[in-house]
């Protein structure tokens, strides 16, 4: 199991330009567990993860790392503890795919140290586990969105870091790798006691795979807490502007959001 360490935001605002996106939000990142980040779009979900990151500095309030202000840190020591999987990362032109998930190897690296047998299994270990071995070779800028989105995945993997942060980790996804990788992030939180932290639009998965949910409107934490508290009728009209049923799903046995479209009526008996 890894060790456990403590992010936490506190009375939190952020903001790009004289535009505040996220206000006052508190959060104490459940350590050794699954968080999803879930709310409509512009509610902020992205910039709280951003500055969870420290890619974004908070305008007022403070994120601290195991009890020290992240911008504090040396950005290898945070490198080491923190991985990142941003929304739309952006490769090097031409670059073949197990270089840039070598690249996950740069905040273990000391200066002018060679490679070492260590990192090859790292990165071998990231490639396997996203089902990407057999892309090492190709040019990522050759890849589908899809192959594009694991090959990402893979570096934050080899990252090896303790804490994971991941920005819609499933976009470009057909359903069945959108499995694949959310299973793929259970295991390593289960196995290592990875802390992850995620942003996901669909609501179903995010319900289904995360241990705490964290839901934002309008810039705030409007819910927070184990998927079956905090998944109702009433957030999820609140939140999304969505009439639905929450019933159990048969499968996982976690809420499942079922929406009343305008053109769908309940069935009478």
């Amino acid at each position: 199991m890894s060790a456990e360490h403590r992010l936490v935001a506190e009375d939190l605002t952020l903001a790009y330009g004289d535009e505040p996106v996220v206000n006052g939000v508190d959060l104490a990142v459940a350590a050794g567990r699954i968080t999803a980040i879930v709310g409509a779009n512009g509610c902020g979900k992205s910039t709280l993860l951003r500055a969870l990151a420290r890619l974004l500095a908070p305008r007022h309030g403070t994120v601290t790392l195991d009890g020290r202000s992240l911008l504090d840190r040396p950005s290898k020591e945070v490198a080491r503890i923190l991985g990142l999987l941003p929304q739309s990362p952006i490769a090097p032109e031409g670059i073949a795919v197990a270089d840039l998930v070598g690249r996950g190897r740069h905040p273990h690296q000391r200066p002018f140290a060679p490679w070492s047998r260590r990192d090859d299994e790292a990165v071998a270990a990231a490639l396997a586990a996203t089902g990407t071995t057999d892309l090492a070779d190709r040019a990522v800028d050759r890849l589908s969105g899809g192959q594009r989105q694991r090959v990402w995945l893979a570096m934050a993997l080899a990252q090896q870091t303790d804490v994971l942060l991941l920005d819609e980790p499933t976009t470009f996804l057909d359903v069945a790798h959108q499995i694949d990788v959310l299973d793929l992030l259970t295991d390593l939180n289960h196995q290592r006691g990875t802390t992850i932290v995620m942003v996901l639009h669909e609501l179903n998965l995010a319900a289904r795979y995360a241990d705490e949910l964290v839901v934002m409107r309008d810039g705030r934490v409007h819910a927070i807490g184990a998927p079956r508290d905090v998944i109702t009728v009433e957030v999820v009209r609140d939140v999304f502007g969505l009439d639905s049923d929450v019933i159990i799903d048969p499968v996982s046995g976690t809420p499942l959001v079922i929406p009343q479209g305008r053109h769908h009526v309940r069935p009478t008996v």
